[in-house]
């Protein structure tokens, strides 16, 4: 996805119904907005999960926090998973004194993220037969 500002733009995979985002190494403002933005474009484009891969971030401050939880709400509002990995331990425990975790779940990695969705993907799957 383009970025109309010119910066680097979110990088982003999909697996089946699922999109993995991932955060760059600080989430501030900026960076924060470019990961609502592709959140929201994949939940309008269907998705029905949502993984944000936090390997590459060191340090999110509180409008990056603040940005984190509109991604939250927007994945309530849309029905879709939403499931935080790589997640160092300064931030989980940021994460979890704001109380983000009651919303999200953190997983150690991408693997046991997807591993995570996977019963409510074969639900849904067999929901639609």
């Amino acid at each position: 996805m383009a970025d109309p500002t010119g910066a680097t733009p979110v990088q982003a995979r999909c697996v089946g119904d699922t999109a993995i985002i991932y955060a760059s190494d600080y989430l501030n403002k900026l960076s924060g907005e470019r990961i609502e933005r592709e959140c929201k474009r994949q939940l309008e484009s269907g998705r029905q999960a949502i993984v944000i891969n936090f390997r590459d971030t060191e340090l999110v401050n509180s409008i990056g926090v603040s940005i984190l939880m509109g991604v939250i709400d927007a994945a309530e509002q849309g029905n879709a998973r939403l499931i935080f990995c790589h997640v160092n331990s300064h931030t989980a425990s940021l994460f979890e004194m704001l109380g983000l975790t009651r919303h999200v779940r953190l997983a150690k990695d991408e693997d046991e993220a997807l591993a995570l969705l996977m019963p409510q993907a074969r639900a849904v799957s067999e929901a639609r037969r």
